[in-house]
């Protein structure tokens, strides 16, 4: 299986890489320097030269925070960029797997969110996702699988977990929010199943995310707790920790499709904190 993966120098886009690999594929590796997903051309050359059966978008703007004051640029990347991909992909007789995102919903629904759920984020960087849905679903009407995860962590770029580790170093306690509640999901378990997914890609839109759910709060915890680290974790509410994006409150992602089953958060926690400590010796 030939396979495209742009954002291939990203913390998921690293993952997907070394997932493919892992499965016997030589994937075609782009990172944004090598392809800038907001140039159509330059998509549809490089899906060209590459040939793929499969190509994976993992291209995105994941900063939640400066997308308000950035829309455009979000947009430009999580929705028209997005589109470039999958109409070059279709072009190329390719199937897109595109990666989207939970704050595509507005966190009102207290149970968990299904694929057949209606959308409704609620901040810019959640609409400039739902646009790349929508983008990739009119350019690959036939041929593309919108996978939706969940607050992504992992060992090849900035995430939750790196942050709380630093702080918690250097503090003697951390206020985080504790009536936000998610799936944190692990880049390396959500790499693998996407890449065992374009085996036999699914049309429309899947939800792939660590099973089981917690706050931030409780995700925190745990990481001090990884860390072996002396720092008191203290629960605050949102309203008291004031961030320019509305995080929708309850975010849980859950399959209705028969979508791939991931490890348990904690699970993947430490497999970060394995990755992370390999790193650092």
């Amino acid at each position: 299986m030939r396979i495209l993966i742009t954002g291939a120098a990203g913390m998921l886009g690293q993952d997907v890489c070394a997932a493919a690999q892992a499965a016997g594929h030589e994937p075609t590796a782009l990172t944004r320097t090598e392809l800038d997903v907001t140039d159509g051309a330059a998509a549809q050359a490089a899906v060209a030269i590459a040939r793929p059966d499969i190509v994976f978008n993992c291209a995105a703007w994941t900063n939640v925070d400066a997308a308000e004051e950035s829309y455009d640029t979000a947009l430009a990347v999580n929705g028209h960029g997005a589109g470039n991909v999958a109409r070059a992909a279709a072009t190329a007789g390719a199937w897109t797997i595109h990666v989207s995102s939970d704050y595509v919903f507005d966190g009102r629904k207290l149970t968990p969110y299904v694929e057949s759920d209606a959308v409704g984020p609620i901040s810019a960087y959640g609409h400039s996702k739902l646009q790349g849905e929508l983008h990739v679903a009119e350019a690959a009407p036939g041929a593309h699988t919108i996978v939706r995860s969940s607050w992504l962590f992992g060992a090849g770029g900035k995430c939750f977990p790196k942050t709380i580790l630093r702080l918690a170093a250097e503090r003697d306690h951390l206020d985080v929010v504790s009536d936000q509640v998610g799936c944190p999901t692990f880049t390396g378990h959500l790499a693998a199943a996407l890449v065992k997914l374009g085996g036999a890609p699914p049309l429309g839109v899947l939800h792939v995310a660590s099973a089981g759910d917690c706050s931030w709060f409780q995700f925190a915890e745990e990481i001090v707790a990884a860390g072996g680290l002396e720092c008191e974790v203290r629960p605050i509410d949102t309203k008291q920790y004031p961030v320019a994006a509305t995080r929708p409150p309850h975010s849980v992602l859950r399959s209705e499709r028969g979508a791939p089953s991931l490890p348990h958060w904690s699970d993947g926690l430490h497999q970060f904190m394995s990755q992370t400590a390999r790193a650092a010796a």
